[in-house]
């Protein structure tokens, strides 16, 4: 994730979604200026496996880019729920994310809201809740950073 706001900042800024729509496949890039959304001054990273600093700086700073392994079919076809796979790999990061909120349900259990680039169709409406405080689940707090604006 720092790679791109490495870019970003570097690029003098990133264009909106309007002038560069999201296609999930590789291709060259397009940068064009005058599509320019955002621009920023650099970016900040959460201390690796720390889910208490990813909670403080979701509720400072907002969403967080975060790193997770997606390589189960649990969390490929996860549909409801909190999620919870104990043979998620912390170790394995293969898939960027982003962490927008996080609670707690009616039963105590805590969780992340997190929404996935598949597509609104996958999850719940391409998010998921993943289970909060259990091991650093999946990665979540390993590769989490944030741009500073």
């Amino acid at each position: 994730m720092t790679n791109a706001f490495n870019y970003v900042e570097e690029n003098g800024g990133i264009d909106s979604e309007e002038a560069y729509p999201y296609v999930g496949e590789d291709q060259p890039c397009r940068y064009n200026s005058s599509g320019m959304a955002a621009q920023i001054k650099g970016y900040k990273e959460v201390p690796v496996g720390d889910e208490r600093a990813l909670a403080v700086a979701l509720f400072k700073a907002g969403p967080i880019s975060v790193g997770i392994d997606a390589g189960l079919s649990t969390f490929q076809f996860y549909q409801k729920g909190i999620y919870y796979d104990r043979n998620c790999n912390k170790d394995d990061i293969n898939h960027a994310v982003l962490a927008v909120g996080f609670g707690v349900n009616s039963k105590g259990k805590k969780f992340w809201i997190v929404k996935n680039s598949w597509s609104d169709t996958w999850g719940k409406q391409g998010y998921i809740m993943m289970a909060r405080n259990r091991d650093n689940l999946c990665g979540i707090a390993n590769l989490a950073s944030y741009p500073v604006m």
